[in-house]
């Protein structure tokens, strides 16, 4: 039953998306330059909250827009209603809902929805990943400089050693192609499905990253802190690769490989 709802409220969320998409809605902005919420992520918040607290009323949620419904529960739902709110709010279609669940701590499972482009990316744990119901596998590309990655910047830029425009830079300068698009949920999927060799990023946050993650890891990639250790869903660092570049991906963002 948990899958189906997880299914269902995904789902919910998305059609939220999709009547709001190119069309008039309220925006308003959060902390930090251009980070704007829109009525379709309340919208799609709610949708997908009706659906979870029905079936599961005693379930803990953490949502970007509400923060956390902190209930006594071995089950946590990690929400963002809208990945990628700037891409939706400029009509740009690489947006989308994502939903991880934890059961005890690890993420179990997640369901990363866009509706515009009809691609709908699920992943269970010891069960592998797909892209509307069919398996995915990561890339096999195993050098950096022939590889294609995807990277963000945070609103609120970390002034520290080796941050987000010092790997920048040195991927450039090595003519190394980047990409930016703007939703840290789909740039994980696209890892997971071998479309993106890697994906790195300095600042995320849980909702970011908890159904993303999981896909890469179960799509056969790997998924790691800067430091090269597990990834956490709340720890703001990931690096997240098809395996066989990540090594020399760590010693990139570490400073440690020059030109």
């Amino acid at each position: 039953m948990i899958k189906n709802t997880l299914l269902k409220a995904t789902e919910a969320g998305a059609k939220e998306l999709h009547r709001f998409f190119n069309g008039e809605f309220k925006i308003t902005n959060k902390q930090g330059s251009n980070n704007p919420v829109t009525e379709a992520d309340h919208a799609s918040e709610k949708a997908i909250f009706e659906i979870i607290q029905h079936d599961f009323p005693d379930h803990f949620i953490l949502s970007e827009e509400s923060g956390e419904i902190v209930m006594d529960s071995e089950y946590k739902w990690i929400i963002d209603p809208i990945d990628g709110t700037v891409n939706f709010a400029n009509g740009i279609a690489i947006c989308c809902v994502s939903i991880g669940l934890e059961h005890n701590g690890k993420i179990i499972m997640g369901a990363v929805y866009n509706p515009m482009m009809n691609e709908f990316f699920f992943a269970e744990k010891g069960k592998g990943a797909n892209l509307n119901n069919k398996k995915i596998t990561v890339g096999r590309q195993d050098e950096v400089i022939k590889s294609c990655l995807a990277t963000g910047f945070p609103y609120t830029y970390p002034d520290t050693p080796n941050g987000p425009l010092v790997v920048f830079e040195w991927l450039i300068r090595n003519g190394v192609a980047v990409r930016r698009l703007g939703s840290a949920a789909l740039d994980l999927c696209w890892v997971a499905a071998g479309r993106f060799d890697g994906f790195y990023e300095h600042q995320l946050n849980a909702w970011d990253s908890a159904a993303g993650f999981l896909m890469v890891e179960e799509a056969g990639g790997k998924v790691t802190d800067f430091a090269g250790n597990d990834y956490s869903v709340y720890e703001p660092q990931l690096l997240a690769t098809n395996g066989k570049i990540h090594d020399e991906m760590l010693a990139i963002i570490n400073h440690q490989k020059q030109s």
